[in-house]
């Protein structure tokens, strides 16, 4: 039995990028054999944006997820994101998340 290998996460600060410069970076994940690559530490001026994940996941092979996370408030925006090609969300706010899905749901 091989060892397990380890999964590589590579974060890129798309708000402090431009288009060519994402693109450059998703290449680079890529050749690095990179598992995610997520889109924000929280430390910049905004977080993952739709535009941001969809250039991303023109850029990157589909056996490369994509982790959108900064600045995901509401569960709209996180929807948002996943159908724009995010495999994952990071947010600091998830039970939010979960709770208006809860409250969605039991009013229907």
């Amino acid at each position: 039995m091989s060892p397990a290998r380890a999964i590589l996460k590579v974060i890129i600060e798309t708000a402090l990028l431009t288009e060519d410069e994402i693109i450059t970076a998703c290449q680079l994940c890529q050749e690095a054999g990179a598992d995610f690559v997520k889109t924000s530490t929280g430390f910049a001026s905004r977080g993952a944006s739709v535009a941001d994940i969809m250039l991303m996941r023109r850029s990157l092979p589909g056996s490369i997820r994509i982790k959108a996370s900064g600045g995901i408030r509401t569960r709209t925006a996180a929807l948002a994101l996943l159908a724009a090609g995010a495999d994952r969300i990071g947010s600091s706010n998830s039970l939010t998340l979960l709770q208006e899905n809860s409250h969605e749901t039991s009013a229907t």
